[in-house]
């Protein structure tokens, strides 16, 4: 395998390890700026605060108009990836797209000036860096600008755990379009809401804010991990306050999205206690959910719910200049789409990177392996969704 070569076009491919000192970081950065989908998940800042804790094997697939170490070199691709071997059990390797429990979106990085381009050279970088000629992209957008681009590419693709998840969507939205988004909510939902607020507030005033001040992420952060700690997934073993490396990679995170104003940490409390926290991600007018925690000592308080519920108020209200938040949920969470009306069609999406003469085999593949894990997920669950990790029942006010 090469880890440089020329590409039609004048453009370069490279594969390269996520290597926080390389010199065309900044680089990086200016395409995650400028990319034709938002990714945070994919953007410098986010994927080098996770190398430590979820980076073993992933490198970088670079596409660029000179060699990445050059001085001035462009990039118009980038995708971080996987090298697997055996996903089916049989020698037919692919190239997956990085995903963790804190990347659930799998869009490459795509320069927004010449998407066509940057998706030509990524498809074409395979070939001649020796590489195998399948893509596998897990949670990518299943409609839009990848999936058009794709096509107007004309290779082969596969859909797979094709799902809609919750989005909040006010572009175009005018001010009475925006006052009135909630009016669907049933006359039932409404009266619990009443109710759950009244019972949260009887303990005293309830305080809803939205923290971006830099200063303020880390200890926000330690509140957040403490009140997850306190709940079931402390009892369980399995918060952030039992996975070291994890909290490292979030204040890392936190911190390098906040100088340079990407991320806000919604929250409600009363006086100093901390009810419910929402770690959001910003690109742009987008945001995106990465963690929530809340109070579990009162489940009729609801306050997790409630968060949503205001946090929804306050942005169809024009407080915070955001059009988007995506939910990030797995199928059958219910918390952002009991107040949001529109969904992001999403799938893993299996790509034919050239001439790959076994893409029919390795899409019959993926297509057995998805139906047992369905399978399998049904019998555990009762129903049919993606393995997802387990969550408590969920509590509506």
């Amino acid at each position: 395998m090469a880890d440089i070569a020329a590409l039609p076009g004048g453009f370069v491919a490279a594969v390269r390890p996520l290597d926080p000192r390389a010199p065309w970081i900044p680089a990086w950065r200016a395409l995650g700026a400028a990319s034709l989908i938002r990714n945070p998940f994919y953007e410098a800042g986010y994927a080098l605060a996770a190398r430590d804790a979820f980076g073993a094997g992933v490198r970088l697939l670079l596409v660029a108009d000179r060699p990445p170490e050059a001085p001035g070199a462009r990039l118009v691709a980038v995708w971080p990836f996987r090298l697997s071997r055996r996903r089916w059990g049989l020698p037919l390797p692919l190239l997956m797209g990085w995903t963790h429990g804190y990347a659930p979106f799998g869009a490459p990085l795509l320069d927004g000036a010449d998407p066509q381009a940057g998706l030509a050279g990524l498809l074409a970088a395979p070939g001649v860096l020796g590489l195998p000629p399948r893509l596998l992209l897990p949670n990518a957008p299943a409609d839009g600008p990848l999936p058009d681009l794709l096509t107007a590419q004309g290779g082969r693709r596969a859909a797979y755990w094709p799902h809609d998840r919750g989005l909040l969507d006010l572009s175009g939205f005018g001010p009475e379009a925006r006052s009135g988004y909630l009016g669907h909510l049933s006359g039932q939902r409404r009266r619990k809401l009443r109710r759950a607020r009244a019972r949260l507030e009887a303990a005293g005033p309830v305080t809803f804010e939205i923290l971006a001040a830099p200063e303020a992420l880390g200890p926000a952060l330690d509140a957040h991990v403490a009140l997850e700690t306190a709940g079931w997934k402390g009892q369980a073993g399995t918060s952030l306050a039992q996975r070291p490396a994890e909290i490292a990679f979030l204040r890392a995170a936190l911190a390098d999205l906040g100088a340079a104003d990407g991320v806000r940490i919604a929250r409600l409390r009363r006086g100093e206690q901390l009810l419910a926290s929402l770690i959001l991600p910003v690109t742009g007018r987008e945001a995106w959910v990465l963690k929530i925690a809340n109070d579990e000592t009162r489940p009729e308080t609801a306050p997790g719910v409630q968060l949503v519920h205001r946090l929804t108020e306050a942005l169809a209200a024009g407080d915070w200049p955001i059009d988007r938040i995506d939910s990030c949920a797995p199928p059958g969470f219910a918390l952002g789409s009991t107040f949001w009306t529109e969904r992001r069609p999403i799938a893993h999406l299996l790509v034919e990177a050239g001439r790959d003469p076994l893409f029919p085999v390795a899409r019959t593949l993926e297509r057995a392996r998805e139906r047992v894990a369905r399978a399998r997920v049904t019998i555990r669950n009762g129903r049919s969704a993606p393995a997802v990790p387990a969550s408590p029942p969920r509590r509506r006010p």
